[in-house]
């Protein structure tokens, strides 16, 4: 294991055990609490919290920075009840999820949204709570989280694939769901850690153009990825969809991938002068990912 992997596997832990100690203890009479730890502790890949603290690494900003690690574990717990909403009956109807049972297949759907909606209740007041961070870093951040969750970040997203996903779209019309439904968090991620490091106006706009080619590749792994049985989630569950690689053929879209790539590199590489942690983390992941299919992803200049 390199000291890169060796890093990532410190970070993966310490967020695991902040993320045990922040969320309410489980008790077996309180079904909400213990859906809250079961859909947030279960074994991720973490890849947005991660993303905060070592793009804020990047940034000049130490990773012991006291509040960062917090941050990060609000950025999983949004994220966490995002795959609630995202996993019950009334929105994908899936069985399974990181591997195991979706939350409203063990506890019920209307356990699995009141655990959602108590995570981000408790996302937000994280944030707040964070140590050692002045007043005006919270309340940016508390922005930044809040756009990413509401009207024009997670919840159109899913709103649009809902209501149109089923029929026929543009490649427009795609693009823009899957920005609303994956660049947004990512961007409130590493809006966060540009936060914390004190970055100008000029990187945070970099990092948002990163964030939002980030988002789209990440979009079309998952959407390539579809067919596929060891991913630890319903197979096919895109089937009838209106996605890119119904559109416009796997192959395509892999040509796609490669393109949100270099675009994102290039962003990631302007953004962040002090260091390469997250353009390694980028690009190791993309190629763990492109594997499955007999591909590399490109990892210009890393």
């Amino acid at each position: 294991m390199n000291n890169h992997e060796d890093e990532l596997k410190r970070l993966r832990e310490a967020l695991q055990n902040r993320l045990d100690q922040l969320l309410p203890a489980g008790e077996q009479q309180d079904l909400v609490f213990t859906a809250m730890r079961e859909g947030t502790l279960s074994a991720g890949k973490r890849v947005r919290p991660l993303l905060l603290i070592l793009a804020a690494r990047d940034l000049g900003c130490a990773v012991e920075q006291p509040g960062l690690l917090d941050l990060a574990c609000a950025v999983e717990m949004v994220h966490a009840a995002s795959l609630m909403l995202d996993d019950i009956p009334c929105m994908d109807n899936a069985l399974l999820r990181r591997g195991r049972p979706t939350i409203h297949s063990q506890y019920g759907e209307n356990v699995a949204i009141l655990a959602a909606v108590a995570l981000l209740s408790r996302a937000f007041g994280v944030v707040v709570e964070a140590q050692s961070l002045p007043p005006a870093c919270k309340t940016q951040a508390v922005a930044e989280l809040s756009l990413a969750v509401g009207s024009q970040g997670l919840v159109q997203g899913q709103y649009l694939d809902l209501s149109e996903g089923s029929r026929a779209r543009s490649s427009e019309a795609i693009l823009l769901a899957n920005e609303l439904k994956t660049s947004r968090l990512f961007d409130a991620s590493l809006q966060m850690a540009a936060i914390v490091a004190g970055s100008s106006l000029q990187t945070r706009q970099r990092l948002r153009c990163f964030a939002q080619d980030l988002g789209q590749a990440f979009q079309l792994m998952d959407d390539l990825s579809d067919g596929l049985s060891n991913t630890g989630k319903d197979a096919n569950q895109d089937s009838g969809k209106s996605t890119l690689v119904a559109l416009l053929g796997a192959e395509a879209v892999h040509q796609k991938l490669r393109e949100h790539l270099r675009s994102a590199d290039e962003h990631i590489a302007s953004a962040c002068h002090r260091g390469l942690s997250t353009r390694h983390f980028m690009h190791a992941w993309f190629d763990k990912q492109m594997a499955q299919f007999g591909k590399s992803s490109t990892q210009p200049g890393c």
